[in-house]
């Protein structure tokens, strides 16, 4: 097996986990602050692509390596373009949220009105894409 192929395939292998790894982080709202070790993992799987056909690799392995690159400059590249930033007007702890409707997770339309009386905690989340 030639090099770039096995680099191809480590590079596969880092951009997939990773992308797995961070969807079911995204599905479970509990993305870190820190994305840094994400990027460095993503970038990493990128340039392990590029180095597999750099080094010479059969077709099998530019396909993955292939992949790797794309999956690997996804999450930079949505960071670059859509930096989150907290508004000026930000709701905080104990403030009343103002009145909004919206679908929920079953496609159902929720009223926040609904939750007058009760104490809540809303947690929106936008991951980067």
């Amino acid at each position: 097996m030639k090099t770039g192929t096995k680099l191809s395939i480590l590079a596969f292998a880092l951009a997939l986990g990773s992308a797995v790894l961070w969807f079911y982080l995204t599905r479970q709202v509990n993305l870190p602050e820190n994305r840094t070790l994400f990027v460095v993992a993503f970038l990493s799987a990128a340039v392990l692509g590029i180095a597999a056909f750099i080094k010479g690799t059969s077709w099998a392995g530019a396909v993955p390596a292939a992949l790797a690159i794309l999956i690997g400059l996804f999450l930079p590249f949505t960071i670059a373009v859509s930096p989150q930033e907290v508004s000026a007007n930000v709701i905080k702890v104990g403030d009343t949220i103002p009145h909004f409707t919206a679908p929920d997770d079953r496609g159902e339309l929720f009223d926040s009105n609904s939750l007058h009386g009760h104490l809540v905690l809303i947690k929106f989340f936008r991951a980067h894409w």
